[in-house]
């Protein structure tokens, strides 16, 4: 596949200002379709970026023959039937975070693939950011020795009210479109560097609960994972907390020191050893 040929399943927000524009600037890779169920949008936002084809059909998006990837960029729940459509006709595939509402819809992308022979990513791209792999490059040189332990901490308030009655937002605590709460919307990153950062999971343990009364969906996550080289990870997310106690935390604990940073917030990573304390960009 000499260039990436990209057509989008759905025109949010976050192909706006990240992927779709993003697509048109790494080499080898073009956005040449957009689909969206409404017509007019899916024009209007081909013709702001420069696309050359748009759709209003999912299906004739994934069976247009220049188009060699397909993204999904639509809420959870129509994540499954798009992407296996896409796989069926022999597509490589990209889907947004988190992949599907469930393990069990997961598992069937996961077959899917294997047995259509195509690749199929999820759009964790915290990985490649340069803070997060400067992150990676501090625990594997065992800048602070051994991992022992890893804490995660990410607190914020409740939607308001005015949000919730916004399509663009409510959908995000509607466990029938995306798969439950705020968590399933946010903690994917998390999550996924703390995989990126400690390698294969052998146990995982988790509680969530619903504690407030806005809406029908969880908004309070505790987790642990033990990964096969026994460093454990524990995550606490409260998206029910006021606003004062706001909290984006990730703090890394080896025997030699700790690395600790923010996921969404800050651009610094602070290492303290026995020898020294500095921040690092």
């Amino acid at each position: 596949m000499a260039t990436i040929n990209w057509g989008i399943i759905g025109c949010g927000d976050v192909t706006e200002v990240k992927s779709g524009p993003a697509f048109n600037k790494v080499k080898g890779s073009r956005l040449v379709a957009v689909m969206r169920r409404n017509a007019e949008l899916a024009k209007d936002y081909a013709a702001r970026h420069g696309v050359p084809k748009w759709y209003s059909d999912a299906d004739d998006l994934i069976h247009d023959d220049e188009v060699n990837a397909v993204y999904v960029a639509t809420p959870p729940s129509s994540h499954l039937p798009y992407a296996l459509a896409a796989i069926a006709a022999g597509k490589n595939v990209y889907i947004e975070k988190p992949v599907t509402l469930n393990y069990k819809e997961a598992l069937e992308i996961v077959a899917a693939a294997k047995a259509g022979n195509v690749k199929v990513s999820v759009a964790h791209y915290r990985r490649a950011q340069p803070l997060f792999k400067k992150v990676r490059e501090l625990i594997n040189s065992k800048t602070i020795g051994e991992i022992r332990l890893a804490n995660l901490v990410y607190y914020c308030p409740p939607l308001k009210k005015e949000e919730l009655v916004n399509e663009k937002n409510a959908w995000r605590v509607n466990p029938e479109i995306s798969g439950g709460g705020l968590f399933h919307d946010m903690a994917p990153h998390q999550v996924d560097l703390a995989y990126y950062f400690f390698g294969a999971v052998e146990k995982v343990r988790a509680i969530a609960a619903r504690q407030g009364t806005m809406y029908q969906a969880d908004d309070i996550v505790t987790g642990s994972i033990l990964f096969k080289n026994k460093v454990v990870f524990n995550g606490c997310w409260c998206f029910n907390a006021a606003r004062s106690a706001s909290a984006d935390d990730f703090e890394i604990i080896g025997a030699e020191g700790k690395i600790s940073f923010k996921v969404f917030g800050g651009n610094t990573v602070k290492l303290v050893t026995a020898e020294k304390e500095e921040k690092r960009k």
